[in-house]
């Protein structure tokens, strides 16, 4: 359930769909067997696990979100990275 903004320096609470940006997320499968007993590994498939995050619409307008293989949901920025000045 969402509760607040994803974005771990905010703490806007969840309350309305409107005063933000939703996102459904599918992580990493995982495999579960077909039949409750079987041992056998041709007998798993994998099983998606979809979790929805919100943005307040003030980290909406700065960031997204993705999902990175092993670490899980993150923000991302949306501006564009500045090339450093010399």
């Amino acid at each position: 359930m969402v509760s607040r903004c994803a974005n771990p320096g905010c703490a806007a609470p969840f309350l309305y769909l409107h005063q933000g940006k939703l996102f459904r997320m599918e992580s990493e499968a995982r495999f579960v067997s077909t039949t409750p007993a079987s041992t056998d590994p041709d007998s798993k498939k994998p099983a998606r696990r979809v979790e929805y995050f919100w943005l307040c619409r003030d980290c909406a307008a700065e960031m997204t979100l993705v999902f990175k293989k092993g670490v899980g949901v993150t923000t991302k920025s949306l501006a564009p990275a500045q090339p450093a000045a010399s």
